[in-house]
């Protein structure tokens, strides 16, 4: 009985810590959604060049694209002219954050980490894009429009509908596309911080280049939402695992999902995925030894300290409307979305 309510007691302090800082992620990712149609990110990548890779990464870390619209509008850059470079750029940058998750990562993790997590997304977009391009020969795919009406992003509309799209998306779409993925990631950030000693990783895993390995082998087949995957890596830290080794499971965790790595085997063929894997996995135990270099695991220690001390009544009122709005959000309901974000 101690032990399940040191679970759940755990589970809730990480859900009071994200919950102000989601329900903000949720607003901005709807006003993005609806007011940054998918039409004006295939006008802005419709010619070739080293540009059109920068800005693909550019437009993937904030945009709040459906996850089957990711794929479709990757796609349909191409079909408009846009390199496999380009494509995997943008496939690479848009699923490692998100304004919610980037509102998530500074809320859990503080703002030095969530700043460092979002120039890492850019400039592993630049970088994967920029290899497949410099090796492969782009050449036209066919793509599959989304067709969702709840989708903002691909059906934009005008005038009032606009801010009611903001409001369906942002708290109906978004929480139901991650509203599993970011309860399972609260209660194993729960589950671990209960069970396992804190000093796990440290007797275990010592080593630096040791621990990033292991958790890279974890995150390029585990699958993870952006946002979902953040509870997780923070009972890591907590356990004694570096800040740079919980980089890199927040990058290859969300990036290297099975339906993305599917799709550019499909479109793109073997070598392009060889690439974008490899490359991946280079810049994300790069930028884990860099941040090693940066950040402690005790900066981050305090900052989880210091909100759990301050997390008041405005925090429990949050993390409730929060746990709501989830609960809510995943019912099983009569019509199926296929057009949901997921970063």
């Amino acid at each position: 009985m101690e032990t399940v309510v040191s679970i759940v007691f755990k589970s809730w302090s990480v859900m009071a810590i994200m919950a102000p800082y989601l329900l903000l992620g949720f607003f901005v990712a709807g006003v993005l959604g609806a007011f940054v149609p998918v039409a004006f990110i295939e006008n802005h990548l419709g010619k070739r060049g080293l540009w059109q890779i920068v800005k693909a990464s550019l437009l993937g870390v904030p945009i709040p694209l459906c996850s089957c619209s990711v794929i479709p509008v990757a796609a349909s850059l191409r079909r408009h002219g846009a390199t496999k470079g380009a494509a995997i750029s943008f496939l690479t940058s848009t699923p490692q954050t998100g304004v919610d998750s980037i509102a998530a990562t500074w809320g859990l993790l503080g703002p030095l980490f969530a700043t460092f997590r979002v120039m890492v997304a850019f400039i592993t977009g630049c970088v994967c894009g920029s290899a497949v391009e410099a090796f492969t020969h782009p050449s036209e795919e066919n793509g599959n429009g989304c067709e969702d009406e709840n989708c903002p992003s691909c059906n934009p509309k005008s005038g009032a509908h606009k801010w009611k799209q903001v409001f369906t998306y942002g708290f109906g779409v978004l929480p139901r596309d991650i509203g599993k993925a970011l309860l399972v990631g609260i209660l194993v950030s729960g589950l671990l911080g209960a069970l396992v000693p804190a000093d796990f990783f440290t007797l275990y895993l010592s080593s630096e280049w040791l621990s990033m390995l292991a958790v890279l082998g974890l995150g390029i087949p585990l699958y993870v939402c952006s946002t979902g995957s953040i509870p997780i890596a923070l009972a890591m830290i907590g356990m004694g695992l570096s800040p740079g080794a919980a980089l890199v499971f927040l990058i290859t965790g969300p990036a290297t999902n099975a339906a993305t790595i599917a799709t550019v085997l499909k479109t793109m063929g073997r070598q392009v995925v060889f690439i974008y894997l490899t490359t991946l996995a280079g810049c994300s135990l790069t930028a884990g030894w860099l941040l090693n270099r940066i950040l402690s695991s005790e900066m981050i220690i305090q900052q989880i300290h210091h909100h759990e001390a301050g997390a008041g009544r405005f925090e429990q009122i949050c993390a409730l409307i929060l746990t709501g709005l989830l609960l809510s959000a995943i019912l099983p309901r009569k019509k199926k979305n296929c057009c949901a974000h997921t970063h």
